[in-house]
């Protein structure tokens, strides 16, 4: 079975090296950062995940991360180009709380398990759960974020080398890099650094899910609410699917333009073995984000915008 059929039909894995860990201790930790970041953290506070973001108080984006409640720890899974410059901000901004934060991407690496058969693999490992070990805990959260079902574990080194070789002896196929980036790009997830950038807001992005209209204030709210509440969520541009009219994938990244005027930027591209065409992301001013609406790329193919996700989650 190829790695692409295995994390639609079966079980995949891959280090996702691509990722750090930011470790945040102390008793405030949870109050703290909920006054930071997108979503809503107090549901955690008996141990869980969730997906959000850290703006600044233009509302653009700093990172999007997954925040990991250990009930001791928290964990912050980042951007690894990120995480040292992430974590001294982060630490420049505890004043008298009872925090403390540090870089733990050296310590702590994370393992992804994907498709129907990574709930199976261990049975009585849920989406959310935490089983401690002797060298710190293994922490089973939702994988949607990365456009596939399955579950991220956090762990030692060590204990990642092991659970990789267990998968491996137990059935699993490796997942490479760029399968991973296809099965992405299908379900219409963008990544920051790539899709996104400092300059994004998350509403342009599609990230609803980071997002809590509920909570009290955050850095960067102020702009959330006056988008959808004045604007009625219309934002100047927005994150698109693209179907692709050639036979390869176009190079990424590159401009979009429509009748000889700049319509936005595309950012990712890849080949659909699900479509069995090329299909990229982009981010298009308002005007021309409408399904169906033809654009050129800079290289000269057309493209015509699409709905996201290419292909659902399953």
């Amino acid at each position: 079975m190829s790695a692409y059929e295995a994390a639609r039909k079966g079980l995949a894995f891959r280090r996702r090296h691509e990722r750090g860990v930011i470790r945040a201790t102390g008793g405030d930790r949870l109050e703290w950062l909920n006054g930071l970041l997108t979503n809503d953290l107090k549901p955690l506070e008996r141990g869980g995940a969730c997906y959000a973001a850290w703006l600044t108080p233009q509302g653009r984006m700093i990172t999007d991360l997954v925040v990991v409640e250990t009930g001791s720890d928290t964990w912050l899974d980042v951007p690894a180009p990120l995480a040292s410059t992430l974590s001294a901000r982060l630490d420049g901004m505890i004043f008298t709380e009872d925090v403390r934060v540090t870089d733990a991407s050296r310590e702590l690496t994370s393992v992804g398990l994907y498709g129907p058969g990574a709930g199976s693999y261990f049975a009585s490992q849920v989406p959310a759960s935490i089983a401690r070990t002797d060298d710190g805990a293994i922490v089973w959260t939702d994988a949607t974020a990365s456009g596939l079902t399955g579950a991220h574990a956090y762990l030692s080194p060590a204990r990642a080398a092991g659970l990789e070789e267990a998968l491996a002896h137990g059935g699993g196929t490796p997942l490479d890099d760029d399968t991973a980036t296809v099965l992405r790009i299908e379900a219409g997830v963008p990544t920051f650094l790539v899709d996104m950038s400092d300059d994004t807001i998350p509403l342009e992005a599609g990230l609803d899910a980071a997002l809590s209209h509920t909570k009290g204030c955050y850095v960067g709210q102020e702009i959330i609410v006056r988008i959808r509440d004045r604007a009625h969520g219309r934002v100047a541009r927005r994150l698109v699917g693209l179907s692709i009219e050639a036979d390869v994938a176009p190079r990424a990244p590159q401009l979009v333009t429509s009748d000889g005027r700049q319509a936005g930027r595309l950012t990712s591209a890849v080949m659909s073995p699900a479509l069995g065409r090329p299909i990229a992301l982009a981010t298009l001013l308002r005007e021309f984000t409408e399904p169906g609406t033809r654009v050129m790329l800079e290289d000269g193919p057309a493209a015509v915008v699409t709905r996201l996700p290419f292909v659902p989650i399953a």
